[in-house]
This record gives C-alpha cells, structure tokens and sequence, in this order.
C-alpha cells in the first residue's frame, strides 16, 4: 500500500470505511441508552452480539433490527 494511500485511511481521508459494529459502550451511544441497558438487552436476547472476539461487537444490522421491532 502507497504511503499516501495508507495515510489517507488512518486520517479517514475522503471515503473513511463504514462502520460496521460497534462495541457495547458505542452501541449505547447509538441508541442513546447507558451502557447496563445495553448488557440487558443483550441477556435478555433483544440484541444479539458477535463472540467471535474477545469483547462482544454488536453489528450494526443488529442495532437496526432491534430499533425496528421496537417500532411495530
């Protein structure tokens, strides 16, 4: 990767990648809840996160799809 390239990603440059998963603290962020409301959700299966990792990621999907049920 040029110089110039991977400085452009580290900066955010013009097209900085999507976001795709957010963490348990940004994911209450999101959704403008603290970051106990946010584990609730998760223990109680009304968001689901990844454990693929070491810390649990909440896909942005995720998020959307818990925000649309609330709403019918």
């Amino acid at each position: 990767m040029s110089t110039e390239k991977s400085n452009s990603i580290e900066q955010g440059g013009n097209n900085p990648l999507p976001k795709l998963a957010y963490s348990p603290a940004e994911a209450a962020e999101v959704l403008g809840v603290c970051q106990d409301t946010v584990y609730r959700l998760l223990r109680r299966g009304k968001l689901r996160a990844s454990n693929a990792l070491r810390h649990k990621l909440i896909p942005r999907t995720e998020i959307e799809r818990f925000l649309e049920s609330t709403l019918q």
